[in-house]
Order: C-alpha cells, then structure tokens, then sequence
C-alpha cells in the first residue's frame, strides 16, 4: 500500500467517481462532516464508467484509489454505483485494512415505502447488469416487483448541464414512462449522478411518486466508518478541500459551482503521470 502522507489535523476523506455524479456526495459529506478535509477526484477522461467491462473499471478504481492513499486520505468513498458494482469487492480484498465506503442501489427502503408493489430502479448498465444489483433486490425486494431502467443519457445530462433545455425534459420523460405506467410509486436513485436531477425528476412525474436519493445515507454511514476507527472529527481548523479531474478542470469548476454552489480550484490529474 502507498506510504500516507498527512495532509491536514482531520483525516481526510477521498470522494471518486468517473465524472460530477459524486458531488452528490461531496454535498452530503461536508454537511455531515464538515471539520473533514475532501479529495475528490473525476475520472472523466474514462466516462461513462456505466457502458466499460468490469475489468477496466477495476483498473481505473484502483489506480486512484493508490493515488488517493498516496495522498493521504484515510477512508476512501466510492461515490459511484458502476465503480462498486464493479470494484469495491476487489478494493476490499486487495486492501483488507484500508476502509472503503461504496454505493448500494437503494432497492430497501424503496421496497420497505412502496404502496403499489412496484418500484422503479434508475441506473446505468453496469449497475443494473451487476451482481450487486441482483443479491440487493433479491434480499430486500422480492416481494414487490422491480422494474430496472438503466438511464445512461441522465449521465450525460448531467454532464452538460442539459437536463432543463426541452430536449432534455423530454429525454426524462421518455424514460421514467415504463416506470409510470407499471405503477411504480418508489424510484431509486442508483447512480450518484441523478441526485441533481431529482427537482425536473419529481416535476416529470407528478405528486404519489417517490425519488429515493441515498446520499444522505452514504454520507452518514461515512461518519460511522470515521466513529469506528477512532478518526471522526467533530471541530478542528478550516478544512482545506481539493478538487482533481482527469479531464478539463475549468469545466469540471463551473459544474461545481453550478451543482453544489462551491468556488474552487481543480487541478488536473494525468494517466501516466500523476497515476500508475
């Protein structure tokens, strides 16, 4: 494992996804644990991560997550459903005394709220073809019906900041219809990019729909994992957050500001430079 090098008083928390999906989290984490420093880094050099083989993103994941301990970060949050879909059995495996914090599509508390027997599942292909998926719904969901939608396009949605242009109502439109028309009362959210979809989502399909967003989970089961290793942090001096891409910083710092409302510096990360 790389050396750890400390880079504030609070440990520091590595936030990744392939692309802004994670600062769904990032909003999350700095709401629950705002005395600890976040290293977030985009790999949007890669995306989608949701159409790739499960090897490459093991390949990406780890090569970051090896940059991330470099840095210093002392737990590790894949705010990403196709990353731990794919990956975060072998992170865990590969680093057995290294904490990692993954996303679960939120089939359970979809199931557990549904009045009509049908929930509606939003994800990328990765995640709805992943084993992840299939123990999730088979443990909390069968005795309600499951309708899995993956919604690559709300990715790229997001990406672009499109989604309130007409063509991108209509692109929600056009894929939450199967979902609305089955009766599906509870939507889950399994992809951290939809979180910044969820106002024009709700909009879409009108009052008795539910648009389940796990982040706030994920965020408070980072707390736990920080609590039970002695780390969490609740004050402490101004933590200095840093931003990383392996795309274009200036368009990942105007989409920060737009989805989460922050001013901040990125910095460029580069394959074959800055990771191995």
């Amino acid at each position: 494992m790389p050396s750890v090098v400390p880079t504030d008083v609070n440990p520091l928390i590595g936030v990744f996804d392939s692309g802004v999906g994670g600062l769904s989290i990032v909003r999350e984490l700095l709401a629950e644990l705002p005395a600890h420093p976040l290293l977030f880094a985009a790999d949007q050099a890669h995306l989608p991560y949701g159409v790739r083989t499960n090897s490459e993103i093991r390949q990406f994941v780890d090569s970051i997550a090896r940059w991330m301990m470099g840095q210093g970060a002392q737990v590790i949050v894949l705010a990403c459903n196709s990353a731990s879909a794919a990956a975060l059995h072998t992170l865990r495996a590969d680093y057995p005394d290294f904490p990692f914090v993954g996303m679960e599509p939120a089939v359970k508390p979809a199931a557990q709220n549904t009045r009509s027997g049908v929930i509606g599942v939003l994800s990328t292909h990765a995640t709805a073809n992943g084993d992840l998926f299939r123990t999730t719904a088979a443990r909390y969901a069968a005795d309600v019906r499951v309708i899995a939608q993956p919604a690559p396009e709300f990715v790229q949605l997001v990406e672009t900041g499109a989604w309130e242009t007409d063509e991108g109502k209509a692109v929600l439109r056009r894929v939450i219809a199967p979902m609305l028309d089955a009766g599906a009362d509870q939507i889950a959210l399994a992809c951290t990019h939809f979180p910044f979809l969820i106002d024009a989502l709700r909009e879409t399909a009108g009052e008795g729909v539910t648009f389940v967003d796990p982040s706030p989970a994920v965020a408070r089961q980072t707390r736990r994992v920080l609590d039970s290793l002695a780390l969490l942090r609740e004050s402490g001096a101004v933590p200095q957050h840093r931003f990383h891409t392996t795309g274009d910083p200036d368009r990942l710092q105007a989409m920060i500001h737009r989805l989460i409302g922050i001013d901040t510096p990125v910095h460029a990360l580069a394959w074959g430079r800055d990771l191995s």
